[in-house]
């Protein structure tokens, strides 16, 4: 179980036993018992009302106030008797049956009110009148009247009424008889008002009398009190809930406290086997090459004390089977054991760590592997696997014969996958001491190859200018042998072979690391874009690769086979860094630095740069690493040669740019690659392969300071087609422009002198005949910057000494440019940097 789980589980425990308790006191007790009181409250109440109601019809209370203020409290009292009683639908119906009650008790009185004081008043004159009346002839009459009405007040059926009401008219019509009308006509309208009054304000008693107030108090006493008793049933069976949830919560304290004990020796057993491995992984560090196989016996012995296992073995599988082992007394290993353990854990199957674990070999799946342990006597077996550098397969196994494997929990099984590394550690070390023994000797070898690259990489520029004479003859010779087929052979076998010997000699500059970018103006947008095409292809398919180019075409100066290495070196590496999925992210954009920047390698100038970035979600590297990554031979990775990164500075280094790198463990890291910007444009690539062609007789200056390379080289241009005039030095060749300047359709200026002075020599030219296309064959074009190129009227730029093909394609391009009436610098060629 979780501790996220038993957490969850103790909350919610006591949630419930919360809930229970506030649900177990009865909170509605009080509420009921409020009910109660309240309505006897309001009994008392209504009784006081009616008792001041009788009490004033009797004469006896003269003034109403009581009344009103007994009427008002039974409202008050009816309000708070609802906030308290009004649980459900039927006592809220029960209470507005009292309040109508109430209502009409207060219609009442207030009837009651008016009639009972008129009545009082009546009574009052009438009982004056009838002692002190000055009609001596009516007294009989007149007694006889006030008796009735006297009656009356005690009696009202109709009887009583009709009697009074007969002796009334009687007196009347006796007064009228003798005359006396005015005397006593007062007498008869008070004693006919209480002839109404008397049996209204008794119809008022008799209706106040009527009223169901007992039965809707009874009604609602019973409901409340039935409520009350099943809200006490209610929390006396949440109290036994409450009983119940709190010995569940003391058992699962009490599991969780046994579990947590436990949990406590394991921690501690874990915590006794991460220090004996810390011990014998100190062991390892201190002891000698000689020493460690003595130490890798003594620590599969401690292993064995440790895990109370009868047997414990190291397995080295490779070419030679090497055997570390370790046994109880009396519990020898069987034949062929343990070497067949590989074997057998590959077919059990280890977990994702590497590890096999069979706590009881009876409870494995039956088969040939259960089988095969019981026939080695064994109960229990655990063993962990892992594969070395060098491809060879290391267990490191436990045996409990004829009983359970004390390792039992899985935590401890994980703990032997990392003793197993310790141990591969330590065999390791013994093949990284004899690896320094070899890069040792490896180290002195390239030393010594280094002084012999040195030393042919400066002849190798020496057979360089040969072959480049070679080659230019041959050239020659093709032209001028036609379609003499064996001729053509041998001269075809010649060009083949110098051709050959013109690529073994860029490979020994680059064996001596001396040999000379080609510049050439490259568009670093193509470059990325052609080399994400080659690594999309070579890349992992869960490794995603992102170029986001610039907006508009950056220009650099240099070699696009090396700046090629640099990106896919780069991009190489940070898929190295990876592992199985990520991504890599090559970024461009251009960057301007106003003073000297010290990035995390290099330094560079101020000036206008490209920056090539490339990023990735690998592993990262720490501060001590990020010193060394460029180091010849320093790698982290165990199949790692240590030169692409190298590679890849040395030619950041030729190309005149610098490095930088960000990087952090766990996030990833980050190449910056700065390059200087070039000013001359890239032309779009169907415009960068010109035909071969040759000319039409086209008048081509040529001005070199080589008298005998002159004439070779008009010979070279006379068999493309050209009529080539040769001039020596930079005077003859100003007169003759001077003199006849529609004569030269094209300018060839080759070395005369330094190649400032070549330039100088171009720019006169260029102010004497405009419209002519200017060709510089120069060594070393990068020295120049482009706008000086074009202010000299120099169109385009070609390697020197010159080669045929490499001509007759410039000659080619610039006649067409011609053509269409334009003069322009053409960008595939103004940087190249030749072999001197």
């Amino acid at each position: 179980m979780t501790v996220a789980r038993s957490v969850a589980i103790v909350v919610g425990l006591s949630a419930i036993l919360t809930w229970l308790s506030s649900r177990a006191v009865n909170p509605e007790a009080e509420l009921f018992d409020r009910a109660l009181g309240e309505l006897e409250h309001f009994d008392r109440g209504e009784d006081a009302l009616y008792r001041d109601f009788f009490t004033a019809r009797t004469g006896l209370l003269r003034n109403y106030d009581p009344l009103v203020s007994k009427m008002n409290a039974l409202h008050g009292s009816l309000e708070r008797l609802r906030a308290a009683a009004a649980i459900d639908r039927k006592t809220t119906e029960t209470i507005d049956r009292l309040a109508a009650t109430v209502d009409r008790q207060e219609q009442l009185i207030e009837t009651f009110k008016s009639e009972n004081a008129v009545l009082h008043n009546s009574l009052s004159f009438f009982g004056r009148f009838a002692a002190h009346s000055d009609a001596r002839d009516l007294d009989l009459a007149i007694s006889s009247a006030a008796a009735a009405i006297l009656h009356l007040t005690l009696d009202t059926t109709s009887t009583a009424v009709g009697e009074a009401q007969r002796r009334l008219d009687n007196l009347e019509w006796e007064a009228l008889s003798d005359g006396q009308t005015d005397m006593v006509e007062p007498f008869l309208a008070h004693g006919r008002l209480l002839h109404k009054l008397l049996p209204s304000v008794d119809s008022i008693l008799k209706t106040m009398m009527a009223l169901p107030r007992t039965k809707d108090q009874d009604a609602l006493r019973a409901m409340i009190l039935d409520r009350q008793i099943a809200s006490r049933n209610t929390a006396r069976s949440f109290r036994r809930w409450l009983y119940a949830t709190s010995l569940a919560l003391l058992v699962f304290l009490v599991h969780l406290g046994i579990r947590l004990g436990a949990r406590a020796n394991l921690l501690r057993r874990r915590a006794a086997l991460e220090h004996m491995i810390a011990d014998i992984s100190m062991n390892f560090v201190n002891a000698t090459p000689q020493g460690v196989d003595a130490e890798i016996h003594r620590a599969i012995a401690s292993f064995g004390a440790f895990a109370g296992s009868d047997r414990v073995y190291l397995v080295v599988s490779g070419e030679s089977t090497r055997l570390y082992l370790w046994h109880q007394p009396g519990k020898d290993f069987p034949l062929g054991w343990p070497e067949a353990a590989p074997d057998l854990a590959a077919r059990v199957g280890p977990d994702r760590n590497g590890v096999v674990h069979v706590p009881k070999v009876s409870r494995m799946p039956v088969g040939e592997n259960q089988r095969f342990l019981k026939n080695l006597g064994l109960g229990g077996w655990a063993c962990a696997v892992n594969t070395d550098g060098l491809g060879r397969v290391v267990t490191f196994g436990f045996d409990a014969v004829g009983r359970r494997c004390r390792i039992a929990h899985t935590v401890e099984p994980l703990l032997l996958r990392m003793a197993l590394d310790t141990f591969m550690h330590a065999i390791e070390r013994q093949i990284v001491d004899a690896e320094r023994d070899r890069l040792q000797k490896r180290l002195q070898h390239a030393r010594r190859m280094e002084r012999i690259g040195t030393f042919t990489s400066g002849i190798a520029h020496n057979f360089n200018n040969i072959l480049g004479g070679i080659l230019g003859h041959t050239e020659v010779m093709e032209e001028h042998a036609g379609w003499n087929g064996p001729l053509v052979r041998h001269l075809s076998g010649i060009r083949q072979s110098a051709e050959r010997a013109r690529d073994l000699i860029s490979q020994i500059l680059v064996f001596g690391r001396r040999r000379d970018i080609r510049r050439n103006p490259l568009g670093i947008n193509a470059l990325v874009n052609e080399t994400a095409s080659l690594l999309r292809v070579s890349l992992p398919a869960r490794i995603e690769l992102v170029v986001k180019p610039y907006p508009v075409e950056l220009t650099v100066l240099g070699e696009a086979a090396q700046l090629q290495q640099v990106i896919m070196n780069l991009c190489n590496n940070a898929a190295n860094a990876i592992g199985d999925s990520g991504r890599i992210e090559v970024t461009i954009a251009p960057d301007k630095t106003s003073e000297p920047v010290s990035l995390s390698h290099d330094k560079i100038e101020a000036g206008q740069y490209v920056r090539l970035s490339v990023t990735d979600t690998g592993s990262g590297m720490d501060e001590p690493i990020q010193e060394r990554i460029f180091e010849p031979f320093f790698t982290t990775r165990p199949n790692g040669n240590g030169l692409g990164l190298a590679t890849v500075r040395d030619i950041v280094h030729d190309h005149s740019g610098g490095m930088n790198v960000k990087s952090r463990p766990g996030v990833g890291t980050r190449f910056d690659v700065w390059l200087p910007l070039a000013t001359a444009a890239v032309l779009p690539v169907g415009q960068r392969v010109a035909a071969n062609g040759t000319g039409n007789g086209e008048v081509v200056m040529l001005v070199a300071g080589d008298s005998d390379r002159l004439l070779g080289d008009e010979e070279m241009l006379a068999a493309l087609g050209y009529e080539a005039v040769g001039f020596a030095t930079a005077e003859a060749a100003r007169a003759a422009c001077n003199t006849a300047p529609d004569r030269f359709d094209f300018v060839i200026v080759g070395q005369v002198g330094s190649l400032t002075q070549s330039v100088e020599l171009s720019n006169q030219l260029h102010r004497s005949i405009p419209s002519v296309p200017i060709i510089l064959a120069t060594r070393v074009a990068f020295e120049i910057a482009t706008d000086t190129l074009l202010a000299a009227g120099i169109s385009d730029v070609v390697r020197w000494p010159i080669v045929a093909e490499e001509v007759a394609i410039v000659l080619s391009q610039s006649s067409r440019a011609a053509v269409k009436g334009s003069t322009r610098l053409l960008p595939a060629r103004p940087s190249l940097t030749l072999p001197a």
